[in-house]
């Protein structure tokens, strides 16, 4: 489980410079509700103990927090705070926080043998609702405890969330949903952001200058059902992919 920015699902929120198609016209606008069964999220996250009870939580590439497990909101990534309670042998409680609101939090629990992790991760929407995932996790290096790396084997994602896409101006696309922490606007340049064809939108997502990964939003043709891949920086295929149906 990554406790991710807002967008601990991987997804753009879009705002088009330049953009011909009309509001009415843009198949990309509506409300979309996520297809669990053919939807498909893989994850990696990192745990490195490097002091007394202090531990280096890497949830994706470049994304590294650094705290003392004691429960206490601490100094993380992109203005937010970081708690990580132990609340048994083998379960942990950890909670990002942005202007001292809940914007996700994961409850980890190690299996017997420590070689499987399950993490019940909850983002908490603007308007207090929620959405859940599921993961489970598998040990592929380190030997005992939380510290070691995890690669995801399943995640169950809720039925529940959804993904709004309004027209933003003369020319622009809103996207709103729990996936990108609310809502949230991104300028194409026709570089990073680039809009294919009347059904298709590509997003290079960066840090630090650096690529991160490469988003693709699809339509269908008959437009009711948004396909949306990740592929990351140096991988030829994407890692996880959400299906949207639209809503009536």
């Amino acid at each position: 489980m990554r406790i991710r920015m807002p967008g601990f699902l991987p997804l753009a929120v879009v705002c088009l410079a330049g953009g011909t198609l009309s509001a009415a016209s843009d198949p990309f606008v509506g409300k979309w509700k996520v297809n669990p069964s053919q939807s498909k999220l893989t994850d990696e996250m990192k745990v490195e103990a490097v002091g007394e009870n202090k531990y280096a939580f890497t949830f994706g590439p470049g994304a590294v927090d650094t705290v003392v497990v004691d429960g206490t909101d601490q100094p993380a990534l992109q203005g937010t705070t970081l708690a990580v309670t132990a609340e048994g042998p083998n379960n942990w409680r950890v909670v990002r926080k942005k202007d001292g609101k809940k914007i996700v939090m994961g409850v980890w629990t190690l299996s017997a043998d420590g070689n499987t992790l399950d993490d019940a991760f909850t983002v908490y929407r603007p308007d207090g609702s929620t959405a859940n995932v599921h993961y489970k996790y598998q040990r592929t290096a380190g030997t005992s405890g939380f510290p070691g790396t995890w690669d995801s084997v399943s995640a169950e994602i809720d039925a529940s969330i959804g993904l709004e896409i309004r027209p933003s101006g003369d020319n622009g696309l809103l996207l709103i949903s729990p996936l990108v922490g609310g809502t949230q606007n991104v300028t194409f340049d026709g570089k990073d952001y680039q809009r294919v064809n009347e059904r298709s939108l590509e997003i290079t997502n960066k840090r630090d200058g650096r690529v991160r990964d490469i988003r693709q939003f699809e339509v269908s043709e008959d437009l009711k059902t948004l396909t949306v891949s990740i592929r990351a920086a140096g991988e030829s295929k994407p890692q996880n992919i959400l299906v949207f149906d639209r809503e009536p």
